[in-house]
């Protein structure tokens, strides 16, 4: 009989252990390939970045390492998890566009009350948010940066603040996994760069694992992985 190592979730491999490990993942939509064959191996905590061009396949392989794609062939296990749904039940998601975007008209306040009111249990009655509990949900997060005032639009913040702000409401639960895609979506390079450094830090309890078109600057405080050959044609998938 073989064993199956606790670690990576597959038969008969031994070694470091692993939040995630990818064997020959492919995905294949009806336009054809999406991406792989896919091999990766990332480590427990800290920030990991996914670099390929636009098209590569790069949102769907991380849908796919959160249990929210299955891959059409190969070998995927998550922190011990080789499931889709026992995966989704340990991971978290932000920043995919048509999935956690946040309707514009809302304040900060609504935001952050739904979002409590979600993950409380069914028959609490749950107050509307203020100062604690946005600090509560935020700070981790936004760090040292100001916070978004709970009156203020969704509409009126910066790219970075708005990202940070769908970040922090899809992170309440702080699950082990959590995965950002497309850092391209703040544009200022500078406002990039402090996004790639709060993610990092985030990495300090939980594995964080990002998407993104362009290298990495140097010294940056992140592990960049190629997994998606350069101009394969794609046709990205998303489900």
């Amino acid at each position: 009989m073989t064993s199956t190592d606790e670690r990576t979730g597959f038969p008969g491999h031994s070694g470091p252990a692993l939040a995630v490990r990818a064997e020959g993942l492919t995905r294949t939509g009806p336009l054809g390939p999406v991406f792989g064959p896919v091999d990766l191996r990332i480590p427990f905590g800290g920030l990991a970045v996914i670099q390929g061009l636009a098209g590569s396949g790069r949102t769907s392989l991380l849908l796919t390492l959160g249990g929210r794609m299955r891959p059409s062939t190969g070998r995927l296990s998550v922190l011990g998890r080789t499931k889709p749904a026992a995966i989704r039940a340990v991971s978290a998601i932000a920043g995919f566009a048509g999935i956690d975007n946040i309707s514009e008209s809302v304040t900060v306040r609504d935001l952050i009350t739904e979002q409590i009111r979600w993950d409380a249990t069914w028959y609490l009655l749950i107050r509307r948010a203020g100062q604690r509990e946005l600090e509560q949900v935020c700070a981790p997060v936004f760090g040292d940066r100001p916070l978004p005032k709970l009156t203020e639009y969704v509409s009126d913040l910066g790219e970075l603040d708005n990202l940070l702000l769908r970040i922090a409401v899809a992170n309440t639960q702080v699950p082990p996994l959590l995965l950002i895609d497309d850092l391209e979506q703040v544009r200022e390079e500078h406002d990039r760069a402090l996004l790639v450094q709060h993610l990092a830090a985030l990495g300090a309890r939980q594995t964080v694992i990002a998407s993104a078109v362009n290298p990495l600057p140097p010294h940056s405080p992140a592990h960049e992985f190629h997994p998606i050959p350069a101009g394969t044609p794609t046709g990205e998938v998303e489900e």
